[in-house]
């Protein structure tokens, strides 16, 4: 009832109910753009790829978090990736070369790492489109179903055409999540993954019930699968180690200031569902790059077949790494830009028992690193559960491995699960921290 109630009470506050009618309008437009296709598309060629039994692999991962941009080879079928890969290179690059690591620490430094960011998200984005076509032209030569797009690669204007087309699709995703970052509810390219995620479940949905032997089996998994992972993924968002911290009391005149206590609340998963965006976006590229430069060889089809496929336990096991390692990248970059010990040295605060300054910050940074080794493990797990899914349904149903297409554990997918909650949660509490600076009770307890 609170919910709803809180959620009666956004709609009356007029400046709070634009914000949110701002942000579905963004988001609809967002999904009408998915629909127009690039300049030059076989239409019939696409549609009769569409339904083959070819496996498009990691195309259907990015197909589900670009809203179904992909398989309709819209304009927007790099979706914001382009993006997060600009993003993971210059977050490394900063921790490396010196001069940006300056860079950011200025004042409007930061705005100066977004700037670089949508630089480098252009080439990205010109890399991501020929990866994507040269993928999806090799699956369609090995289903037989004829080129999709013909011309590309020998007339010059029509492959520029392409290009640009489908890098400016993604800058306009980028402008649109930005719109909602500044006159929606906020968290502008989360909720463009969000609308894409949520627009593609009912036709996942679907599909499990194409096997008529195996539907309600297939439901039930998907169900009961669904719901453990999201009361895990809310344990794990929400759980926090408290670290308690002592006030000082200073005496000026006559009047004494501070001496309180409070504490630092330390999330077990401080950083949300970005290791597992990065490690997608990340994943994707060795089945670029094989496109690229190895077509046709031994190494090129392993690459595709590894990563584009997503088969074998190379994969599965990397993206494990991939999203364990980041989870503690960020969270370790975090911990370093909020600067703990000095503003609690400038508060006048101190740890009990710990010495203020360096002796601090060593001990918040070792407090953080035990808490994240298992919000690490838990969304490294989740993340593999498609393939751990596969294993399950063989080894107690002793049924040939299924289809992506029907694995329960794809209608959203482990990452697509993670940033659907992780987005809620998020905007919920923006929604509430809105609400209770006017008075209002908000959504949650």
């Amino acid at each position: 009832m609170q919910l709803l109630e809180g959620a009666r009470n956004a709609l009356r506050l007029p400046e709070l109910r634009n914000k949110i009618l701002f942000t579905f309008f963004i988001l609809v437009v967002y999904q009408f753009a998915t629909h127009v296709p690039v300049p030059g598309v076989n239409r019939t060629a696409l549609n009769t790829l569409l339904n083959s039994n070819a496996n498009l692999g990691f195309l259907q991962v990015l197909n589900l978090l670009s809203g179904g941009a992909v398989t309709s080879f819209s304009v927007l079928a790099n979706g914001v990736y382009p993006y997060i890969t600009a993003q993971i290179i210059l977050q490394l690059l900063t921790g490396v070369i010196p001069a940006l690591e300056r860079i950011q620490k200025e004042p409007g430094g930061q705005e100066k790492i977004n700037q670089y960011t949508y630089y480098l998200a252009i080439p990205m984005g010109f890399l991501q489109a020929v990866g994507q076509i040269n993928i999806m032209e090799s699956i369609a030569s090995q289903a037989g179903v004829g080129t999709l797009l013909p011309g590309f690669g020998s007339n010059t204007l029509l492959t520029l055409t392409v290009l640009f087309t489908m890098t400016a699709g993604t800058m306009f995703a980028i402008w649109l999540g930005n719109l909602i970052t500044e006159q929606g509810i906020g968290n502008g390219i989360s909720m463009i993954i969000f609308a894409g995620i949520v627009a593609r479940v009912p036709y996942n949905a679907g599909l499990l019930l194409s096997d008529p032997d195996w539907a309600i089996y297939n439901v039930l998994a998907f169900v009961l699968l669904t719901f453990a992972t999201v009361v895990g993924i809310v344990i794990i968002q929400e759980g926090t180690r408290r670290i308690p911290v002592q006030y000082g009391k200073r005496v000026r005149g006559n009047k004494q200031y501070g001496g309180g206590s409070t504490h630092i609340p330390l999330k077990v998963n401080a950083v949300g569902m970005i290791p597992l965006i990065f490690a997608q976006a990340l994943l994707t590229f060795p089945a670029i790059l094989a496109n690229i430069f190895f077509p046709g060889s031994s190494f090129g089809t392993w690459l595709q077949d590894t990563f584009g496929n997503q088969q074998g336990a190379v994969y599965w096991i990397t993206e494990f790494v991939l999203v364990v390692a980041f989870t503690y990248f960020y969270t370790d970059v975090m911990i370093q830009q909020q600067n703990i010990s000095e503003n609690l040295q400038k508060q006048g605060g101190f740890i009990p028992g710990i010495r203020p300054g360096k002796n601090t910050q060593t001990f918040v940074n070792n407090v953080t690193r035990r808490i994240t080794f298992a919000g690490a493990l838990f969304l490294g797990f989740v993340a593999i559960l498609p393939g751990l899914m596969l294993i399950v349904d063989y080894v107690f149903t002793g049924r040939a491995i299924y289809s992506r297409s029907t694995n329960p554990a794809m209608v959203l997918s482990s990452a697509g699960l993670i940033i659907v909650v992780g987005v809620v949660i998020d905007t919920m509490r923006q929604l509430e921290s809105q609400l209770v600076m006017r008075n209002y009770e908000g959504f949650m307890r």
